[in-house]
């Protein structure tokens, strides 16, 4: 798992230009409206839907918004009918994995838009299965704690059922089954002196790639103009992200 918390850190810096622009907000709500389509608008009943209206409260995405997006995934709205979930699998720079997770009403588009990017910057599409072996599902959840008490904040998060953490700065990720992944959030948010960033159901590579400094900023700059797409929700890659490609990649940007 090494480095894969550092792309979300790196998103979560981001984030307020994302709110600014209107797509944060946006995505936000495409998750909840799938998840109350599939599963149902009751969120006691729903676990997609509890996590997707509480990642929209973790971004402070008005309630109105939230309840119109339940509304629409219900059917008492339109508008929630025509989504459909889509992951592209790809190579990116130096060979590395990527998985890309859509949500879309017109899969032609996306998938044009997806190649174009993926070729624009040295990468490509790949076969079913060629890229998602290496990933699993993991609950994952990213808090902000003084950079005094990290160590002791992760070791605690391991006592509340956590299987491992990285710590980045002030920032610690959490990794958790998809069984505890709730009940670690709930202990984590009654932690002192814990600031709960966001919680998030992602792909986790099970093993990471080394590749030089240059060929990842490359890779993270695919990553970053794949999520500016406006059907693409969340990407995931194994490569190992360390702090000196973090340092470059944010004086890129």
């Amino acid at each position: 798992m090494s480095g894969h918390s550092k792309w979300s850190t790196i998103k979560h810096k981001k984030g307020a230009l994302d709110a600014k622009r209107g797509k944060l907000f946006t995505k936000l709500s495409k998750e909840i409206i799938v998840a109350a389509r599939d599963g149902g608008g009751e969120s006691e009943s729903n676990f997609k839907l509890r996590l997707a209206i509480q990642n929209a409260k973790d971004a402070n995405m008005p309630n109105e918004n939230i309840e119109r997006s339940i509304a629409k995934g219900s059917g008492k709205e339109t508008g929630g009918s025509s989504l459909e979930e889509i992951t592209y699998e790809a190579y990116g720079p130096g060979g590395s994995a990527l998985l890309i997770q859509a949500l879309t009403d017109n899969r032609n588009r996306t998938a044009a838009e997806v190649r174009s990017t993926l070729s624009k910057n040295s990468g490509n599409l790949a076969e079913t299965g060629s890229v998602s072996w290496g990933f699993e599902s993991k609950g994952t959840i990213n808090i902000e704690t003084d950079t005094t008490l990290t160590e002791e904040t992760a070791l605690s998060g391991i006592d509340e059922g956590a299987e491992d953490f990285e710590i980045n700065s002030e920032i610690i990720t959490f990794y958790t089954s998809l069984e505890n992944f709730e009940d670690l959030r709930k202990n984590l948010t009654k932690m002192n002196s814990v600031k709960l960033i966001n919680s998030q159901i992602e792909m986790v590579p099970k093993s990471s790639l080394s590749l030089e400094i240059n060929t990842s900023l490359k890779t993270l700059k695919l990553m970053e103009n794949l999520e500016d797409l406006d059907d693409v929700q969340k990407v995931f890659t194994n490569i190992d992200i360390t702090d000196e490609i973090i340092e470059s990649f944010e004086n890129e940007n």
